[in-house]
Protein backbone atom coordinates (compact mmCIF):
# COMPACT_ATOMS: atom_id res chain seq x y z
CA UNK A 1 0.00 0.00 0.00
CA UNK A 2 1.08 3.06 -1.37
CA UNK A 3 -0.15 6.45 0.40
CA UNK A 4 1.13 9.98 -0.09
CA UNK A 5 0.20 12.47 2.27
CA UNK A 6 -0.08 16.36 1.71
CA UNK A 7 -0.57 18.77 4.21
CA UNK A 8 -3.50 21.36 3.36
CA UNK A 9 -5.48 24.21 4.01
CA UNK A 10 -8.27 23.30 1.67
CA UNK A 11 -8.84 20.91 -0.63
CA UNK A 12 -11.42 19.47 -3.12
CA UNK A 13 -12.08 16.71 -5.70
CA UNK A 14 -14.54 16.95 -8.53
CA UNK A 15 -16.20 14.60 -10.68
CA UNK A 16 -17.85 16.05 -13.77
CA UNK A 17 -17.26 19.30 -12.98
CA UNK A 18 -18.88 18.49 -9.54
CA UNK A 19 -17.38 18.82 -6.09
CA UNK A 20 -17.82 15.41 -4.44
CA UNK A 21 -15.14 15.92 -1.48
CA UNK A 22 -14.16 19.35 -0.10
CA UNK A 23 -11.93 19.65 3.53
CA UNK A 24 -10.14 22.46 4.92
CA UNK A 25 -7.14 22.38 7.19
CA UNK A 26 -5.70 18.52 7.09
CA UNK A 27 -4.45 16.06 4.98
CA UNK A 28 -4.97 15.00 1.19
CA UNK A 29 -4.58 11.37 0.72
CA UNK A 30 -3.64 9.89 -2.34
CA UNK A 31 -4.26 6.25 -1.92
CA UNK A 32 -2.73 3.41 -4.24
CA UNK A 33 -3.85 0.17 -3.40
CA UNK A 34 -0.91 -3.14 -4.71
CA UNK A 35 -1.29 -6.60 -5.53
CA UNK A 36 -1.74 -8.70 -2.13
CA UNK A 37 -2.35 -5.68 0.36
CA UNK A 38 -4.50 -6.78 3.21
CA UNK A 39 -6.71 -5.26 5.86
CA UNK A 40 -4.29 -5.18 8.14
CA UNK A 41 -2.02 -3.01 6.23
CA UNK A 42 -5.12 -0.65 5.66
CA UNK A 43 -5.68 -0.35 9.56
CA UNK A 44 -1.84 0.15 10.08
CA UNK A 45 -1.61 2.77 7.79
CA UNK A 46 -5.02 4.68 8.92
CA UNK A 47 -3.27 4.71 12.52
CA UNK A 48 0.09 6.16 11.03
CA UNK A 49 -1.54 8.78 9.44
CA UNK A 50 -4.10 9.52 12.58
CA UNK A 51 -1.52 9.14 15.15
CA UNK A 52 1.21 11.36 12.85
CA UNK A 53 2.28 14.80 14.14
CA UNK A 54 2.85 16.89 11.10
CA UNK A 55 1.06 20.12 13.24
CA UNK A 56 2.15 22.79 15.20
CA UNK A 57 0.75 23.40 18.85
CA UNK A 58 -0.43 26.44 20.40
CA UNK A 59 2.74 27.13 21.69
CA UNK A 60 4.56 26.82 18.36
CA UNK A 61 5.92 23.53 19.20
CA UNK A 62 6.94 22.26 15.78
CA UNK A 63 5.73 19.12 14.95
CA UNK A 64 3.53 18.25 18.29
CA UNK A 65 -0.41 17.57 16.91
CA UNK A 66 -1.99 15.06 14.94
CA UNK A 67 -4.69 15.47 13.02
CA UNK A 68 -7.14 14.48 15.58
CA UNK A 69 -5.69 16.72 17.68
CA UNK A 70 -6.46 19.70 15.95
CA UNK A 71 -9.94 18.35 14.37
CA UNK A 72 -8.81 18.20 11.25
CA UNK A 73 -9.88 17.15 8.07
CA UNK A 74 -8.90 14.04 5.57
CA UNK A 75 -9.59 13.86 1.98
CA UNK A 76 -9.06 10.30 0.67
CA UNK A 77 -8.49 10.22 -3.17
CA UNK A 78 -7.97 6.39 -4.93
CA UNK A 79 -4.90 6.78 -7.61
CA UNK A 80 -4.03 3.34 -9.23
CA UNK A 81 -0.79 5.51 -10.52
CA UNK A 82 1.01 4.98 -7.13
CA UNK A 83 1.74 1.27 -8.45
CA UNK A 84 3.34 2.75 -11.20
CA UNK A 85 6.89 1.73 -12.29
CA UNK A 86 9.32 3.29 -14.36
CA UNK A 87 12.38 0.98 -14.32
CA UNK A 88 11.98 -0.23 -17.93
CA UNK A 89 11.23 2.33 -20.75
CA UNK A 90 8.93 5.22 -20.89
CA UNK A 91 5.92 4.06 -20.16
CA UNK A 92 4.22 3.15 -16.50
CA UNK A 93 3.89 -0.02 -15.47
CA UNK A 94 0.69 -0.47 -13.63
CA UNK A 95 0.70 -4.28 -13.46
CA UNK A 96 1.36 -4.01 -9.48
CA UNK A 97 -2.01 -2.42 -9.19
CA UNK A 98 -4.55 -4.50 -7.40
CA UNK A 99 -7.39 -5.13 -9.20
CA UNK A 100 -10.51 -2.86 -9.01
CA UNK A 101 -12.39 -5.05 -6.67
CA UNK A 102 -10.22 -6.03 -4.37
CA UNK A 103 -8.51 -2.42 -4.15
CA UNK A 104 -12.00 -0.29 -3.56
CA UNK A 105 -12.99 -2.93 -0.55
CA UNK A 106 -9.54 -1.60 1.03
CA UNK A 107 -9.79 1.74 -0.16
CA UNK A 108 -13.58 1.88 1.30
CA UNK A 109 -12.02 0.35 4.99
CA UNK A 110 -9.04 2.55 4.87
CA UNK A 111 -11.53 5.29 5.18
CA UNK A 112 -14.05 3.46 7.68
CA UNK A 113 -10.62 3.09 9.82
CA UNK A 114 -10.23 6.93 9.89
CA UNK A 115 -13.35 7.39 10.79
CA UNK A 116 -13.29 4.74 13.58
CA UNK A 117 -9.84 6.07 15.16
CA UNK A 118 -11.51 9.58 15.76
CA UNK A 119 -10.69 11.95 12.47
CA UNK A 120 -14.03 14.45 12.47
CA UNK A 121 -14.47 14.69 8.63
CA UNK A 122 -13.44 12.14 6.23
CA UNK A 123 -14.43 12.64 2.30
CA UNK A 124 -13.32 10.62 -0.79
CA UNK A 125 -13.20 11.00 -4.06
CA UNK A 126 -14.84 8.47 -6.35
CA UNK A 127 -13.16 4.64 -6.55
CA UNK A 128 -12.40 4.41 -10.67
CA UNK A 129 -13.47 7.46 -11.77
CA UNK A 130 -11.81 10.55 -13.45
CA UNK A 131 -11.26 12.93 -11.04
CA UNK A 132 -10.00 16.86 -10.73
CA UNK A 133 -8.14 17.58 -7.42
CA UNK A 134 -7.61 20.80 -6.21
CA UNK A 135 -5.38 21.48 -3.16
CA UNK A 136 -3.13 24.44 -1.33
CA UNK A 137 0.02 22.71 0.22
CA UNK A 138 0.44 24.28 3.42
CA UNK A 139 4.52 23.99 4.53
CA UNK A 140 4.61 22.45 1.39
CA UNK A 141 4.35 19.52 3.46
CA UNK A 142 4.45 16.28 1.55
CA UNK A 143 5.17 12.99 2.50
CA UNK A 144 5.06 9.16 1.16
CA UNK A 145 4.10 6.26 3.36
CA UNK A 146 4.29 2.55 2.72
CA UNK A 147 2.90 -0.61 4.18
Amino acid sequence: MRLLLQKVTEASVTVDGEVIGQIEQGYLLFLGILRGDTSAQAELLAEKVAKLRLFDSAEGKINDQSIIDISGDILVVSQFTLAGRLEKGNRPDYSQAAPPEDAKVLYEYFIRKLEQMGVQKVESGEFGAYMGVSLVNDGPVTLIIER
